[in-house]
């Protein structure tokens, strides 16, 4: 499982011409599903969303980050993407074989929204397998890769 996490100050999804998804502060967070993922990967990932210190604390100065999405009460936008697989080391397309097929994909994608949504916080997505228009206000900025 892959997750580019970005912390945002907005973003939003949209599918022909409609916004399907819509967040404030918080994280906008693209997710591959590869063919190999099992739910263990899919509850270390919740985690590690959820926990790291992505957000500087109000009280502290020295512009440290010290709070995490579920501190301060963050949004989450949650995107489907399957191309976090492609692999461009040969030829000139990339090759899509270790993301995970649609339909487990999809189930497993539901139930990584699922468990996010269970931490109570606002979780919005797109649509999974929909072409989408994402606009993302990257805050800071700052993107990870997170890998499982």
């Amino acid at each position: 499982m892959r997750v580019v996490i970005q912390r945002v100050t907005a973003s939003s999804v949209e599918i022909d011409g409609k916004i399907v998804g819509k967040i404030g502060r918080g994280l906008n967070l693209l997710v591959g599903i590869a063919a190999t993922d099992t739910e263990a990967e899919l509850d270390w990932m919740v985690r590690k969303c959820l926990d790291l210190r992505l957000f500087p604390d109000p009280d502290n100065d020295n512009g440290r980050w010290n709070q995490s999405v579920l501190d301060i009460g963050g949004e989450l936008l949650v995107v489907s993407q399957f191309t976090l697989y492609g692999d461009c080391r040969k030829g000139r397309r990339p090759s899509f074989d270790r993301s995970a097929a649609p339909e487990p994909a999809q189930k497993m994608y539901e139930l990584f929204v699922e468990k996010l949504r269970s931490h109570g916080l606002k979780v919005e997505t797109g649509e999974f397998g929909a072409m989408m228009n994402v606009s993302i206000e990257n805050d800071g900025p700052v993107t990870l890769l997170l890998e499982r």
